[in-house]
């Protein structure tokens, strides 16, 4: 699929789209004064009202040079008149993980494989106030929201990494939003919570640490990576000074040092703590 045939499956199934920086240009495209480097995602006009679902302006659009297709969320309107919510998990199973967490089951529902998990497609009722806010999730889910204001990459379009983002299944439309997950995007979030890890005792500590050290090194060739997300979380979450154990466990699996130094980096960051 390319940008172009990205964008035109989107504004045919209902999807506002405009063009972002692409990453095989020489310079960036988008409207920014200075680019952050984050090459592909940077809207190369002003999406909140740039957007179209005119087939001929996408042609237009998308035939005079590189642009990856984005969507404008808070444009999308779906079956009467519902909002577009998009859950961009920043690993493969990430909002599984939270739904089973629960006792729930996530549902099946449209879905764009990106370089690192998925962004599954969702509509809610015109009537509830979301935005990019975890909510009750904050700390709890390895990704963000994105809905009203706001605009994901969509499929055709390709990251810095050499990845395309691709459609999982072209014939399924976005599900409803399930009530669990709404209930707690709109819920306050637990910052304190979040922020301030538990003290654990000495024993508990290394107790905890080697379970997560044994849970690492058990990881299979294709899921090292996320479980490596994963343990450090648990481990930053904790208060734990497991930074070592866990890159040294990732080492043994065969991951790459710094891969596995900037996965650790990444997780501390995400739970408000510093690795």
């Amino acid at each position: 699929m390319t940008p172009l045939d990205g964008a035109l499956w989107l504004v045919r199934h209902g999807f506002p789209v405009f063009p972002c920086d692409h990453p095989a240009l020489k310079r960036c495209a988008g409207l920014h004064k200075t680019c952050d480097g984050s090459r592909g995602k940077h809207p190369a006009v002003a999406f909140t009202r740039a957007h179209t679902l005119d087939e001929r302006k996408v042609h237009e659009t998308f035939a005079r040079g590189l642009r990856n297709p984005a969507v404008s969320v808070g444009a999308c309107s779906g079956p009467e008149g519902w909002q577009l919510l998009v859950i961009d998990s920043d690993r493969v199973g990430a909002i599984e993980d939270v739904a089973r967490a629960r006792g729930e089951q996530w549902p099946a529902t449209m879905r764009v494989w990106t370089a690192k998990g998925h962004h599954d497609y969702l509509w809610a009722h015109p009537s509830l106030k979301l935005g990019n806010g975890l909510g009750a999730l904050q700390g709890q889910f390895d990704g963000d929201v994105r809905a009203g204001n706001a605009y994901v990459i969509g499929p055709g379009a390709l990251h810095a990494s050499g990845v395309l983002y691709e459609l999982d299944d072209p014939e399924r439309p976005p599900a409803a939003a399930p009530g669990w997950l709404l209930n707690a995007l709109l819920a306050k979030p637990l910052q304190d919570a979040r922020r301030t890890p538990r003290t654990p005792t000495v024993l508990d500590a290394s107790t905890r640490v080697r379970g997560l050290v044994k849970f690492v090194a058990a990881s299979p060739s294709g899921d090292r990576n996320n479980r490596l997300f994963w343990a450090a979380c648990r481990a930053a979450e904790d208060g734990l000074d497991a930074e070592d154990a866990l890159r040294e466990a990732a080492s043994c699996t065969g991951l790459d040092e710094r891969e596995a130094l900037a996965t650790i980096r990444s997780a501390y960051n995400r739970t408000g703590a510093t690795a």
